[in-house]
């Protein structure tokens, strides 16, 4: 396999966004793809002399992913991205946002168990905090074996969800906290 010639690695003749194809259209170039849904965009790497590359998802203004990208054979300009290069990086790019999706949900989303008040079953007692940016709050629910809500407050976005917490509400017949 021969490296395509690329253009000069010259910074004036820098990527921009004049005259770029529509997101959503499909484009396979050296430096910038762009299909199902992402784009691939070889950049020069401001921390030394390489280059990185940058994966886009579409509708999104930040990168999902910024890695080292390979130098050609010259050792002055950037492997042309291709086919194999870009599957790669939509599957890692989509790997990290799931991640971060993650992360996310366990940070707005508690559940703990605990008894019933009369100790004959057990209940799932969540927390979903809602992060608005004018007001926040979380929500309490109470879920009986059968996935039946039993009961739901709202409360403090700062509420601490435990056990102890949990079974005081269950055995407080479900009042609001606080």
């Amino acid at each position: 396999m021969t490296d395509t010639p690329l253009p000069s690695s010259d910074p004036a003749e820098a990527f921009t966004t004049e005259g770029s194809p529509e997101p959503g259209e499909t484009v396979h170039e050296a430096r910038l793809w762009r299909d199902d849904g992402w784009t691939a965009r070889v950049i020069k790497n401001e921390d030394d002399e390489g280059w990185a590359v940058e994966m886009i998802k579409d509708g999104e203004a930040e990168p999902a992913l910024v890695g080292p990208w390979t130098m050609g054979r010259n050792k002055k300009d950037p492997k042309p991205l291709d086919t194999s290069a870009f599957n790669t990086l939509v599957k890692t790019a989509s790997e990290v946002l799931r991640r971060h999706e993650q992360q996310l949900r366990a940070q707005l989303h508690k559940e703990v168990r605990v008894a019933s008040a009369d100790g004959c079953d057990e209940l799932d007692i969540t927390l979903d905090i809602v992060p608005d940016e004018d007001e926040p709050y979380a929500v309490l629910t109470a879920l009986d074996t059968f996935g039946e809500q039993l009961a739901q407050v709202q409360v403090a976005p700062n509420f601490k969800l435990s056990k102890a917490s949990a079974t005081a509400w269950v055995e407080n017949g479900f009042r609001r906290p606080g």
